[in-house]
């Protein structure tokens, strides 16, 4: 009989009217009475045309719809119908209400070259939609389910006559229809693939087919029918195009919203997902829809790819249509990435469900009752080896060589009869530094590696065969994969339990051998992401009983168990970065390594200015720890040495050094010595600037950034002035100049009133603004008119010192002059408790009379060989030389990057203290300070730390370790490239 036409079978709707702009404002005049401007709009099935009404620069915008002829006007007046309950229903939903034509009635029957149409016009929703193969932030996902919950509980009881249709995109229909647009693919082995996927996926929804509640649904509640109206959060909160308004099944909805999500930059099977547990948590799934969530998903994928070759094979004209094909099939190819059973268990975990695989068999896959698959090897003869993240076998970059594993297994067996990895770990080892996304890093089963031959008998019955890469045992509808493995000569294809069936043998050295437990016919891979391991559990098994006779305790904490756990004992005013933080336990140079193995670039850690975990650092702390650390008022050569080098980095006279835990301290001390030595109490501090949170650090920060009411709250003897902010303060550019001369006159004006500056303190370089150089000469002015009246000038080097700045060790000498009193921290300690407050001694001494000084930890005999160490790595590596160099490359790349993203509104700062500036405007300097935050978690999942700076928070502060290489700079570069090109 051959295959059925789309029109004999009525579930695919025949092709859309042909229809000019001029035709649509025809139809709008003659059947509603408007005049109005056409503009034809895309689509599937009908043809659309965004229309204007009036003039001027704002003129009311509305939207004809022309419906496919396959439509009837009753269920168009359905679908207006449906607008109206979900706008009473839902009010905080937009949705496009119908006008009523000439009759009365929504959808009126026009006349187009013989042929009788039904057009409609609908209100416009101003904003877009999320059309397009953009990044979804996880908060624009969850919406998007959220959403879809909303409209199908606001549509659970309509029903009006004409509701129940044939129709194409009724995932009940999916065989039918299948069957009708399959032959319009062309290519044989595209369809094929389809069609497999289709009636695989098809199997499991019929099982469920019964169970699975029914009601009216948008039905396509997807990324093109969704509209947002906030430019920034871009939320979706309207919903167009009702279409598809059909009874079906309620979860095909979702399925629907689901699939549309996957073509987008960013969006795995996990981040997906968030859109089915927001909707859970509106509309709960049962059980059985559960079951069905993800065959679906592949079965709308599949309708989606048929459809699209249907309409450009019969409307060759359909640029739309053409345009999507690639779409439709990157969202079939993604929701078949990984077998059903291990989607739906995705499924099963996001809602809390214990879930179901294609089998119908629940939870994870177990091993039959066995026996040992190693001859004569017992559990006491098997090393477990460890290659995750917290590894003291990776210490110092091991997990960098490419032979790091084989070198481990080698030294275990020296000692031992057998090693054997762990299953389900995320190995280090197999991570990608640099690499950007989550790394395919997690064990599906287990290595071992053999001192001696080897032979390897039969765990459970079943049937033998050989392989390309060793040998398979089938049994129990279970296969156990032994790659490397000889078989061995066996009556027959079946074997017995205990039944020898291979032997592992090498000739030259330890043999290896690679088991997995995996379903039949599962496939599964040797590494997957550890996003999705737990669900891969459900077709693959954990060989280790094999070996051992027991399986082992996962050692790894849960990163959301952890969050919960901080939050219940730390205060809630000691924040943490980002909303769903990495658990990080690994730092090596300029990465950081969370406890999934995930490696991320760190841009922002000057805390920690010559890398994470230097060798030549933890070998002179760890020997200083067994020999003394005590309280820093004993004597002892650390804390000599220390204190010298430090000063020797200073211009002369500044030699006298008290050392302290923190930067914080650094600038308490640092004014209490200014007022010891001015006599006076008064300070004069520059606005936007942080700088501690002790008593008087405190006082004189005035960035609302970390405290809303800094300004606000300042003491009386507390005196600011304007942020010399050349970019977007009250002087710009050339006139940048006069900030200074407004100081110099609030010296003297302080001056007169009776209250004379004391001291004068400021951040050398404007480092919390973003790391903004201070205007030439700015600094030279306001410490000659506060050392005129008696005062005395700190340098806050706490963020700048160090070297940082590449072409200047200290920020005081980009200025050309020298303070009375320097505070440095942060860098000095590598992410050891410690800073210092550098002065001449005449100062010093004026301090003496207010009694003595002590830290009982600060400069203790391990910080004062930190100290040390620290400044040896920064001299004998070029550390400053590298910030210089490699400084200027990174600054000059995200210059480069400003010329094609006018997000970017400049880039500041020199060597590793870098500030990118984001604007909503370059005229205006509008902040984009949503904007920033979201880059920072795109960023974060792109595998590069960043964090917003300045009062502003638009500002991305760029502070790496003093290491951090030219490649390094390439991947920031080419990640913030990508989320501005793709979305955040």
């Amino acid at each position: 009989m051959g295959t059925p036409l789309p029109s004999e079978l009525g579930v695919v709707q025949p092709t859309p009217p042909d229809l000019s702009p001029a035709d649509a404002a025809r139809i709008t005049a003659d059947a509603f009475g408007l005049t109005v401007e056409a503009t034809q709009l895309g689509s599937h099935q009908d043809r659309n045309f965004l229309l204007r009404l009036g003039t001027g620069d704002a003129p009311t915008k509305l939207l004809l719809k022309v419906a496919n002829p396959g439509t009837s006007a009753v269920e168009l007046e359905c679908q207006s119908a449906a607008a109206e309950r979900i706008a009473e229903r839902a009010p905080d939903v937009r949705v496009p209400r119908s006008r009523p034509g000439h009759s009365g009635a929504t959808a009126m029957a026009v006349e187009h070259e013989g042929e009788q149409l039904h057009a409609r016009v609908l209100e416009f929703l101003d904003g877009s939609t999320l059309s397009g193969s953009g990044y979804l932030s996880p908060g624009t996902v969850r919406a998007i389910g959220r959403l879809a919950a909303t409209v199908d509980l606001a549509l659970a009881d309509f029903d009006l006559p004409g509701i129940e249709r044939v129709h194409q995109w009724d995932l009940r229909r999916a065989p039918e229809v299948l069957d009708a647009l399959l032959p319009y693919i062309g290519d044989a082995a595209l369809r094929g693939r389809v069609r497999a996927a289709a009636d695989a996926a098809w199997a499991v929804v019929e099982r469920h087919a019964d169970e699975l509640p029914e009601q009216v649904i948008h039905g396509d509640l997807t990324d093109d029918n969704v509209v947002w109206s906030d430019p920034i959060t871009k939320r979706p909160d309207g919903v167009i195009d009702l279409g598809d308004l059909n009874l079906s099944w309620t979860v095909g909805e979702l399925a629907i919203t689901v699939s549309s999500l996957l073509h987008h930059d960013g969006i795995d099977l996990p981040a997906a997902l968030c859109a089915v547990t927001a909707y859970h948590a509106l509309r709960p799934l049962s059980a059985a829809e559960a079951a069905v969530l993800w065959p679906l998903v592949v079965l709308r994928g599949a309708i989606l790819v048929a459809s699209g070759h249907h309409v450009v094979a019969t409307d060759p004209g359909n640029a739309y249509a053409a345009e999507n094909l690639g779409h439709e099939l990157a969202i079939l190819e993604a929701a078949v990435s990984v077998p059903m059973p291990v989607a739906s268990a995705l499924v099963a975990a996001a809602i809390g469900h214990a879930g179901e695989d294609t089998t119908g068999d629940t939870g994870s896959v177990r091993l039959p009752a066995h026996g040992p698959l190693l001859e004569g090897v017992t559990d006491a003869d098997v090393t477990v080896l460890d290659f995750s993240a917290t590894s003291p076998e990776l210490h110092e970059g091991r997990w960098l060589f490419g032979d790091a594993e084989a070198d481990i297994a080698a030294a275990a067996l020296a000692t031992g009869t057998a090693t054997m990895t762990r299953f389900g770990e995320p190995r280090l080892t197999r991570s990608t530094p640099l690499g950007g996304d989550e790394p395919a890093n997690t064990a599906l089963g287990i290595e071992l590696t053999l001192a001696a031959p080897t032979n390897l008998l039969a765990p459970w019955a079943g049937v033998l065969e050989e392989t390309l890469d060793g040998i398979e045992l089938r049994g129990d509808g279970l296969t156990l994969k032994l790659d490397g493995a000889e078989r061995l000569p066996v009556a027959g294809a079946a074997v017995s339990r205990g039944q020898r069936i291979g032997r592992v043998a090498s000739v030259d050295g330890p043999a290896t051998l690679g088991v997995r437990v995996e379903r039949d016919g599962a496939d599964a891979p040797w590494f997957t992401r550890a996003s999705l391991a737990r669900a891969w559990r459900a077709v693959v098994g954990d060989p280790t009983p094999l070996v051992l006779g027991r399986t082992l305790p996962d050692p790894r904490q849960d990163p959301t168990d952890l969050v919960a756990r901080r939050e219940r004992a730390l205060a809630d005013v000691q924040e943490h970065y980002y909303d769903e933080p990495p658990m990080i336990v690994r730092g090596w140079r300029d990465l950081l390594i969370d406890a999934d193995g995930r490696v991320y670039l760190d841009s922002v850690n000057n805390v920690t200015s010559i890398g994470h975990a230097h060798p030549r650092l933890v070998d002179a702390v760890t020997e200083q720890w067994k020999l003394l650390n005590t309280n820093s008022r004993f004597n002892y050569p650390a804390v000599v040495d220390f204190a010298e080098r430090l000063g020797a980095l200073l211009p002369d006279g500044l030699d006298q050094v008290f050392l302290v835990n923190s930067g914080s301290e650094a600038v308490d001390l640092a004014l209490r010595i200014a007022r010891a030595a001015s006599g006076r109490r008064d300070v004069l501090a520059v606005r936007e600037a942080y700088h501690g949170w002790t008593d008087l650090s405190d006082a004189v920060s005035t960035s609302i950034a970390d405290n809303p009411n800094a300004l606000e709250t300042r003491p009386d003897w507390v005196h600011t002035i304007d942020a010399p902010n050349s970019y977007r303060g009250r002087y710009r550019g050339p006139d940048a100049s006069r900030y200074a001369v407004d100081a110099v006159a609030e010296v003297e004006r302080l001056a007169e009133a009776g209250t004379p500056v004391g001291a004068f303190i400021a951040e050398t370089f404007y480092g919390n603004a973003g790391g903004i150089a201070l205007p030439d000469g700015y600094l030279e002015a306001v410490y000659a008119a506060v050392r005129a009246h008696g005062g005395i000038a700190v340098a806050d080097e706490v963020q700048v010192g160090y070297g940082r700045l590449g072409d200047w060790f200290w920020g005081f000498e980009q200025q050309g002059v020298v303070p009375d009193v320097v505070a440095v921290a942060k860098a000095v300690g590598n992410g050891q408790p410690l800073g210092a407050v550098i002065t001449t001694r005449e100062i010093a001494e004026r301090f003496r009379t207010n009694g003595y000084f002590f830290s009982s930890a600060g400069g203790s005999p391990v910080s004062s060989v930190v100290g040390v160490t620290v400044l040896d790595v920064i001299r004998d590596e070029r550390l400053q030389e590298n910030a210089r160099d490699t400084g200027a490359y990174f600054r000059a790349r995200l210059e480069e990057l400003a010329e094609r993203h006018p997000l970017i509104g400049a880039v500041h700062g020199s060597g590793f203290y870098l500030g990118v500036e984001l604007v909503r405007d370059r005229e205006t300097l509008e902040p984009a300070t949503e904007e920033t935050a979201a880059i920072c978690e795109r960023m974060r999942e792109l595998g590069v730390i960043i964090q917003p700076t300045s009062d502003r928070q638009c500002v991305l502060k760029v502070k790496p370790p003093l290491n951090f290489s030219r490649e390094s700079a390439d991947v920031f570069v080419s990640a913030l490239d990508r989320v501005l090109t793709t979305g955040w």
